[in-house]
């Protein structure tokens, strides 16, 4: 494609339908490129049972508000819905199953390669957010075929779990949530590889989110002194494990320290046998496809300031703790959004006075 737009965003949940939001209100040339065969495929994918824990009052997107009563907690499907009827409702460019293979730097901005075709843009946001590749650890290899095992991610529901005693390994909110609806139906024991802290989701009558709101935390930025010691910890917002051990039955394990045939091994020197592992253990984020020299680090991650990257006209967006607590989170990606689609005219604004002012070649 010879014609270069204003910007191009790659992803498009929650992060990219938004920044498209506000550059249609800027009066930007963009399209948003998805991999996935629909909008809010993402989330329809996931489990059958998921539910956000915001409630409906606090899932608006910038010019829409969610479709649902206040304090209710939106269902996977329920956000996917709302996702396709927001790209609907504000016409957004979306070009769906849309893999893009490789970004890199051109004289006059970014070139994105897909498996069909070539895209220029001035500038680019990677909206594709902070769950790329699923984390397995090397020790799974060494259970038995027998053992059915699969990431979070895989898991739809209880009754595609063959057997009768099932290891979930990680208790952050995903592996909660899967090992209590796995608890009505198997025997279910929970590794905890570190303590997480858990919140209640609704304490003295009150969403956890109308109390963060009102007392600010939801706007504690990373780089305060707040925001230093939270980012680097996780919250378990509902049922913990201590809560789960204790109303559903569910064993507390330590960290898993090794595996053979059925058996796993942990941190204390005890062992169980078990029918299934679910992998709870998050994901690594994938950045081999963006070839821009200087903006990854010595680890494969992209460091940024609230999004704007050391590359000039490279944005990231729907980051975890992008700027806030709440930056990846449905209700409040809007916010970084915004600010980046300032940046992001302010740059074209420049861009355009620097071509009027060059000399004719």
């Amino acid at each position: 494609m010879t014609d270069v737009l204003d910007v191009l965003v790659i992803g498009g949940g929650q992060a990219g339908l938004v920044i498209g939001y506000h550059l249609a209100e800027r009066g930007q040339r963009f399209l948003i490129l998805d991999a996935g065969p629909e909008i809010g495929h993402a989330w329809r994918s996931r489990w059958d049972s998921l539910q956000l824990f915001t409630p409906a009052q606090f899932d608006n997107l910038p010019g829409m508000p969610f479709p649902a009563a206040k304090d209710t907690y939106p269902g996977k499907d329920d956000v996917a819905d709302f996702l396709q009827a927001y790209a609907a409702r504000f016409q957004l460019p979306v070009q769906l199953n849309t893999t893009v293979e490789s970004l890199t730097r051109s004289d006059d901005g970014y070139v994105v390669t897909t498996g069909r075709d070539t895209w220029k843009a001035r500038q680019v946001v990677v909206a594709t957010g902070p769950f790329h590749t699923p984390s397995i650890p090397p020790i799974a290899n060494d259970l038995s075929a027998e053992v059915t095992q699969i990431h979070s991610v895989e898991y739809r529901r209880p009754q595609d779990l063959a057997g009768e005693k099932v290891l979930v390994v990680g208790a952050a909110n995903s592996g909660c949530q899967i090992a209590l609806e796995l608890s009505a139906t198997h025997t279910v024991e929970l590794a905890a590889g570190q303590r997480i802290p858990t919140i209640p989701q609704r304490p003295f009558g009150r969403d956890v989110w109308w109390w963060a709101s009102g007392l600010g935390l939801d706007r504690v930025t990373v780089g305060s002194r707040l925001g230093n010691r939270l980012a680097g910890r996780d919250q378990v917002i509902g049922s913990g494990p201590r809560q789960l051990a204790k109303r559903h039955g569910i064993r507390i394990r330590p960290r898993v320290t090794a595996a053979t045939g059925r058996t796993v091994t942990f941190a204390d020197g005890t062992a169980s046998e078990y029918d299934a592992v679910v992998w709870a253990t998050g994901f690594t984020t994938e950045y081999a496809w963006i070839d821009v020299p200087g903006v990854q680090d010595e680890r494969g991650r992209i460091p940024h300031n609230r999004g704007v990257t050391s590359s000039p006209g490279l944005y990231m967006l729907g980051l975890t703790w992008q700027h806030t607590r709440t930056s990846a989170l449905l209700g409040w990606v809007g916010s970084d959004a915004s600010y980046l689609a300032d940046q992001i005219a302010a740059a074209g604004s420049d861009q355009s006075i620097q071509t009027l002012q060059s000399p004719p070649r």
